[in-house]
């Protein structure tokens, strides 16, 4: 256990998929049994929004928003063509392969056992994983992979910036292909919700505490007394969820594995292209790394809110989303080993000369 610490992943990172099952299980046990409780769940709302997954949600999301430090932004100059790389295939690629795998998946190859409207609903879902590059998951795979933590960092920083500006129209523009009219103003309020208000919320408090008691304590200190409240905030956000989900699971568990393929094929795809170009590019392997890691993982956290916030729990868009949870940690752990192995691929770093 030590080992793994000081390698970045702990006990609930490790096991994540095995804690996702348990709460799916609770979930639909609580909603099969004591059906009262999503019922009562339910009706407490605020402005169209559920007020326990919202605070939920927001308890998950404002912890990693403190990570992010926007003064790491100005060492981009320092790899820029590693940016770039990752930058890229955040933005330019992943979106659009999410949606063409998706589509392919659901509209085509599995159009005999799922309905055409639950397939509509499944490539929605996995729209908004697509559109959402993973924030401070990444952290943690980076450090697996001894990838660069500054890179990382200026590139965590830049996506969460870019998700301000870019999350909305791709959004818009791909779901309007799937016939999914989502109005602007819908998907402004879930980003600034979730986003915009955590990510300044985080900033403040980032700034604050570290002029007070200085960045040593800050990351090491104050930081990883959030780690408890961010566990209880997903599992609990997840049996709430599948409370809601747990009829369609029953009926046809076949489903989740069907929206697990595309899902999996997306992250594997975007990670090898990503990893490849940086090979191509002659980049080093701790900015390879990090690249082809961030370009893979999602910030399902963000995706399973917005999701929620336009559909409603009980949505299967929002179960679509929450496959992505299930599946985050063991394809992961699979890249992050595939990429350890392939290490030699990479030209060595060069000693820098005083």
């Amino acid at each position: 256990m030590n080992n793994e610490k000081k390698q970045g992943i702990g006990f609930f990172e490790k096991y994540l998929t095995i804690w996702v099952l348990l709460c799916m299980a609770a979930g639909i046990l609580i909603g099969k049994f004591l059906p009262g409780i999503p019922n009562f769940l339910e009706n407490i709302q605020f402005a169209g929004q559920n007020i326990p997954i919202a605070v939920l949600i927001w308890i998950m999301i404002y912890p990693m928003m403190m990570k992010i430090d926007f003064q790491s932004i100005k060492n981009v100059r320092k790899n820029p063509l590693g940016l770039v790389i990752s930058t890229g295939s955040s933005w330019l690629i992943k979106p659009f392969l999410m949606f063409g795998l998706a589509s392919l998946f659901f509209y085509v190859i599995f159009k005999t056992f799922i309905p055409a409207d639950l397939a509509q609903s499944y490539v929605t879902g996995a729209v908004l994983l697509g559109v959402a590059p993973c924030t401070a998951m990444v952290f943690v795979w980076s450090n697996l992979t001894k990838g660069d933590p500054a890179h990382t960092l200026v590139q965590v920083s830049v996506n969460d910036l870019l998700i301000i500006i870019l999350f909305v129209p791709i959004t818009s523009f791909l779901l309007g292909i799937n016939n999914v009219q989502i109005p602007w103003d819908t998907l402004i309020f879930s980003i600034i919700l979730f986003v915009v208000i955590p990510l300044s919320a985080g900033a403040l408090i980032r700034f604050f505490m570290i002029k007070k008691k200085g960045e040593e304590f800050f990351n090491e200190k104050f930081v990883p007394k959030f780690d408890g409240i961010t566990t209880t905030g997903l599992l609990l956000t997840l049996v709430i969820i599948f409370t809601f989900q747990g009829e369609i699971i029953l009926n046809s568990p076949i489903y989740v594995l069907l929206i697990a393929v595309p899902l999996i094929l997306q992250n594997v795809i975007s990670s090898t292209f990503s990893y490849l170009l940086c090979r191509w590019a002659k980049q080093p392997h701790n900015i390879a790394a990090p690249a082809s890691l961030i370009a893979a993982s999602d910030f399902f956290e963000l995706s399973v809110a917005v999701a929620i916030t336009l559909f409603g729990p009980d949505s299967p868009v929002v179960l679509a989303c929450t496959v992505g949870v299930l599946t985050e940690v063991p394809v992961m752990l699979m890249l992050v080993k595939f990429i350890n192995k392939t290490k030699h691929w990479f030209p060595e770093p060069v000693a820098e000369t005083k």
